[in-house]
């Protein structure tokens, strides 16, 4: 089989650039087009002068790009890519959003969070969630599979082995991602001034990725979950680390919990359930498609604590979307994604 060719719509993003980052260290990818609306026209080495001399490719427009690939990743806003999806299927192309089109199964959860209507509903009755961890075998056999959100990643692998098992106590997640996380637009609350030596909590107990958790959590325990999730914006360019607190339906032991989570996770590459007594770091999962895991008891509440660590750009987003191609395409879910994270 010759190498897959992959094309990016949205390719000057934050998480469009760290994809083609990853597809350029895939050999079985060649990356066959990358289109952009704010700078189709200009070399991608323009925008980004880390890739001069390595990656000199025109931005396109998004129909070129569409007919250049195999499969089609959209790192684009909400909203846009039902029609795109849309074209890429009735071309024989496979499609991987890394929006929120996709991921809600209910139409009034999309509409309470993000104000729109499914306009393809055939679509949304093909989406895969494309959490391979969880749902291998249905991203394998999928033309379309929606990319999860970062927080969401971070929290239900950080939940999924324990998720049978909850008490009546609704978890409590407590997430802090670096800025990256909100994209290349421009916002006040983004400018170095205003972020750099601050930290503080943002959409409490009202941001969009609320819907995504508590929908994959409830399908995963059988009956309906909620939880209580609060994101945090650190002064740190990349990583989401995730606090999660939460009781059991029966006393269990922390050598016990420990258990169920190895061997939960133990033919999962890219999650890694550290040993007792060690916690969870930003700093091992940068630039990597790692979730770490560790494992906490608070005897004197009777509450378990985990700690969840990935990088949000990566196992966040483009990794995963690597991992989910991959997996469409009958390759290991570790190629092009083997990579050691930095020491420092």
């Amino acid at each position: 089989m010759g190498k897959i060719k992959a094309a990016i719509i949205g390719a000057t993003g934050y998480v469009g650039v760290e994809l083609l980052r990853l597809l350029l260290n895939h050999p079985g990818v060649e990356t066959a087009a990358v289109s952009s609306v704010s700078f189709e026209g200009k070399k991608l080495s323009e925008v980004y002068p880390g890739f001069y001399n390595i990656f000199d490719r025109v931005l396109c427009g998004k129909d070129e790009a569409i007919a250049a690939g195999e499969i089609i990743f959209a790192s684009l806003p909400h909203g846009i890519c039902e029609p795109l999806a849309k074209k890429c299927l009735a071309a024989g192309k496979k499609f991987i959003d890394f929006g929120a089109d996709f991921r809600l199964v209910n139409e009034e959860d999309y509409k309470k969070w993000y104000g729109g209507e499914f306009a393809e509903k055939a679509l949304h009755n093909e989406a895969v969630y494309g959490l391979p961890e969880l749902f291998a075998e249905k991203i394998k056999a999928a033309r379309l599979v929606a990319n999860p959100g970062c927080y969401p990643t971070s929290v239900i692998l950080g939940l999924a082995p324990a998720i049978g098992r909850l008490g009546d106590f609704p978890p409590v997640i407590d997430s802090k991602s670096g800025v990256t996380g909100a994209g290349r637009g421009l916002a006040q609350n983004l400018h170095y001034a205003e972020c750099n030596e601050a930290f503080a909590p943002y959409k409490i107990a009202a941001h969009r990725h609320l819907p995504e958790i508590e929908q994959e959590l409830s399908f995963l325990a059988g009956r309906e979950v909620r939880v209580s999730f609060t994101p945090h914006l650190l002064p740190i360019n990349r990583g989401i680390i995730s606090t999660i607190y939460f009781t059991l339906e029966k006393i269990a032991g922390l050598d016990e919990i420990h258990a169920l989570y190895k061997d939960f996770y133990k033919d999962k590459t890219f999650v890694r359930v550290l040993e007792k007594g060690e916690t969870a770091s930003l700093k091992n999962v940068r630039f990597s498609n790692f979730c770490d895991i560790s494992l906490h008891y608070d005897a004197h509440v009777n509450r378990f604590i985990i700690v969840s660590a990935i990088d949000n750009m990566v196992k966040g987003a483009a990794g995963q979307a690597v991992q989910n191609m991959n997996l469409m395409f009958n390759l290991p879910e570790i190629e092009g994604l083997g990579a050691v994270p930095p020491v420092f």
